[in-house]
C-alpha cells in the first residue's frame, strides 16, 4: 500500500510540472573536446516575438551557470569551441473542454405504469493560452555545424514576481540542459 501511495504523489507532482523538454545531437561529435563557449548574435531573428532586457539577461546567467557547471568556461568568440545561442517563439493554442452532468432522474407513475427521465446538462468551455518555447543551440566554432539543440516549453504566465520569474528560467534552463553534453551509449 505504501508503495503505491508514493507512486501516486509522485505522478501527482510530475502533473504539475507543464514544462515540456527536448533534446537533440549529433552523435559523430566528441562532446569532450569542448572546453569553451561564448555567445554569439541572434541572425534572422523572428520579430513577433523577442525577451526583453531583462529575460534575456536571466536566460544569459542561466546557460551561462549551466555550461559553467559542466566544466566550460566562457572565451572570446574567436577562441570558443562552442557559439551559444537561443531562440524564442510563442504559439498560441486552445484548449476546449466540454462536460456532461447529468441533474436527476424524474419517475412518473401513471394508471399504466410508470416511466422517467433523466435531466442533462452540457457546458463547454473554450479557453486559448500562450506556450512559449525557448531554443538553445550550440554550435562547433570550427566547423559552423550545430552540435547539440535543447528546448523547453512552458504555458506562459505573465503574473510572476521578477524573483519568481528568475527562478523559473533557471529550472527551465536546468531541465533543458540536463542532457549536455549527452552520455555516449555503452554498447
Amino acid at each position: 500500500m505504501k508503495k503505491l501511495f508514493v507512486a501516486v504523489a509522485v505522478i501527482a507532482l510530475s502533473a504539475c510540472s507543464s514544462l515540456k523538454t527536448n533534446s537533440d545531437y549529433d552523435p559523430a561529435v566528441s562532446f569532450d573536446q569542448y572546453k569553451t563557449y561564448s555567445w554569439v548574435e541572434k541572425k534572422n531573428e523572428d520579430t513577433s516575438y523577442h525577451l526583453d532586457g531583462l529575460m534575456d539577461q536571466r536566460v544569459r546567467e542561466a546557460v551561462n551557470s549551466q555550461l559553467g557547471m559542466k566544466g566550460l568556461s566562457k572565451a572570446p568568440v574567436a577562441e570558443a569551441d562552442l557559439l551559444v545561442n537561443y531562440l524564442t517563439k510563442v504559439d498560441k493554442k486552445i484548449n476546449v473542454d466540454t462536460f456532461n452532468t447529468s441533474y436527476g432522474y424524474y419517475p412518473y407513475y401513471g394508471r399504466r405504469g410508470g416511466w422517467g427521465g433523466a435531466g442533462m446538462n452540457t457546458q463547454t468551455t473554450v479557453r486559448e493560452y500562450e506556450v512559449g518555447t525557448l531554443i538553445i543551440d550550440l554550435v562547433d566554432n570550427k566547423t559552423g555545424n550545430l552540435v547539440w539543440r535543447g528546448s523547453v516549453a512552458d504555458t506562459i504566465r505573465n503574473k510572476n514576481t521578477p524573483e519568481e520569474r528568475v527562478q523559473i528560467v533557471n529550472d527551465a534552463i536546468s531541465k533543458v540542459m540536463v542532457n549536455f553534453p549527452p552520455k555516449p551509449e555503452v554498447k
